[in-house]
């Protein structure tokens, strides 16, 4: 029998796989990173093509490297950067433009017609979403407006829609499956996460034919297999889950109150509230977080989560807009290499704020400059800057939820840096938790699709492979936590609202 996982891990500023043995430990893991484009300020973009090359290059290179062929994988796992959008050819494949990324503001001056309207209350009623530029919809509509013959083709049925996971999808069966899973789905703006469907209302708004749409599916399932050319044989497609609901469930948050933080290039906090779809009256967002398929479909998990445009990414400007490391690893070090921040705060408000501002024309500020601050007060700022976001988002899934977390469960590139996962728990007031695996995304992908196809029996079977790295206990006083976040919150105010809208 098939011993292994293949977990396709596509993300935002690279694509990565890794393959995991029966007991969830990682065998082999292979990376690359692939051009972000910025076509104009506010504007982000991928080519399709080569998110598609890199994530097929890596998944060979990952099996190679564990020595394992096709044969010996039970079943691939998907999971993917959330809400970036892609429109392509069903007769041949091929993208009708670039991928639309997460990050890209392009499409606010629509989300401000839809509050003025005040439509936004009904998309936040129906899909738990907040009328913001990050999400998939309003996407879709600018591609149909702004590309030739978009709308036109879409209407005859020649063009197919997809977040990246769908994308990989169609890639990797050869144009067979059309599909998406509820975690992916609830993220478009387009999405009832109550009925699980999408929203005809919505639709007819924005003006975009359901014909273009992915079936909705649950995120552990066998969908079908991978093109013989691929790998040399078929494998199963049995799992899809965004990479922050993958990220929650490969931290093993299987229980109502049960709460995760990824720090990648975003930084992103899911809370577990169960089978209620809880609604936030502080900015968060309430989202599906997975749905199981024990031969029919389980009721769906909700979170609470609050997102963050910017944390890994404010490193990657100070390596490479400002050129002040070399590598992204250097930063600890040169953030230690002063004893605090010299009193320098970063608001990295890059593309706007996320959670729980929502403020699309806010822009990255720096405060508290003198004389006598360096890079690495600089680079402390950066790494605090992370710490104290994630603060705002979880000071208001407190107040949403009703309840006061107990621990952090950490994860993402960013959780291996020591010095930021101290101030993390020190700014918090509660221990933050790095598993073992810290690459949680490709594990809660792999873990779905192996409860697909019998390589675990339930989430109780998974929760037993969790297993604690290094724990952070908080060290600060009171004083100076409240201090510290006090001036933060002065910063963020100070960086909002800096740019004007357009129409």
């Amino acid at each position: 029998m098939p011993r292994y996982i293949l977990s396709l891990d596509q993300g935002t500023t690279s694509s990565r796989a890794m393959v995991f043995d029966e007991s969830g430990k990682p065998v082999s893991a292979a990376q690359r990173e692939f051009p972000q484009l910025y076509p104009q300020p506010g504007w982000v973009e991928h080519d399709p093509e080569a998110i598609w090359s890199t994530q097929l290059e890596t998944a060979r290179q990952a099996l190679a490297q564990a020595g394992v062929a096709a044969s010996g994988i039970a079943a691939v796992g998907i999971t993917n950067q959330r809400e970036t959008t892609i429109v392509w050819d069903r007769s041949t494949g091929q993208p009708l433009y670039n991928a639309i990324v997460w990050q890209c503001r392009r499409t606010a001056p629509l989300c401000d017609s839809l509050k003025a309207e005040g439509f936004d209350r009904t998309i936040l009623a129906k899909t738990g979403l907040v009328t913001d530029a990050y999400f998939s919809g309003t996407k879709l509509a600018w591609i149909l407006e702004n590309v030739p013959g978009a709308r036109a083709r879409a209407e005859r049925g020649e063009l197919a829609f997809g977040t990246v996971d769908t994308f990989l999808l169609w890639r990797l069966s050869g144009g067979q499956l059309h599909v998406t899973d509820v975690s992916n789905a609830s993220r478009t703006l387009l999405f009832n996460i109550h009925t699980l469907s999408w929203d005809e209302e919505i639709l007819q708004h924005l003006h975009i034919p359901e014909a273009l749409l992915p079936e909705v599916r649950p995120s552990s399932q066998v969908y079908g297999q991978t093109a013989r050319e691929h790998f040399g044989a078929p494998i199963p497609l049995a799992a899809d889950a965004g990479d922050q609901q993958a990220a929650t469930f490969g931290q093993a948050c299987f229980s109502p109150g049960m709460a995760k933080n990824t720090y990648g290039t975003g930084c992103f906090m899911l809370l577990n509230t169960g089978s209620q779809a809880v609604t936030s009256s502080h900015g968060l967002l309430t989202t599906v977080g997975w749905q199981l398929a024990d031969g029919t479909p389980q009721p769906a998990t909700y979170c609470l989560e609050g997102s963050v445009f910017i944390a890994g990414a404010a490193v990657q400007w100070l390596r490479d807009g400002l050129g002040l490391i070399r590598e992204s690893a250097q930063v600890e070090h040169l953030a230690a290499s002063v004893p605090d921040n010299g009193g320098v705060y970063l608001v990295p408000a890059f593309v706007g704020l996320g959670a729980p501002h929502w403020d699309a024309y806010a822009r990255g500020t720096i405060l508290g400059l003198t004389r006598g601050s360096s890079a690495a007060h600089l680079a402390r700022a950066t790494l605090e800057s992370i710490a104290y976001q994630t603060r705002d988002v979880l000071e208001a899934m407190q107040q949403d939820a009703g309840i006061e977390l107990q621990a952090l469960r950490a994860d993402g590139g960013a959780a291996r840096n020591d010095l930021l996962m101290q101030f993390q728990a020190d700014i918090l007031g509660v221990p933050v938790q790095r598993p073992v695996v810290s690459e949680t995304t490709a594990l809660g992908a792999a873990y779905l699709a192996g409860l697909a196809v019998g390589t675990w029996r339930s989430p109780a079977d998974l929760s037993r492979l969790w297993a604690l790295d290094r724990e952070y206990v908080p060290t600060m006083s009171v004083d100076q936590r409240d201090t510290m976040y006090a001036t933060w919150k002065r910063a963020t105010e100070r960086a909002r609202s800096w740019v004007e809208p357009r129409s």
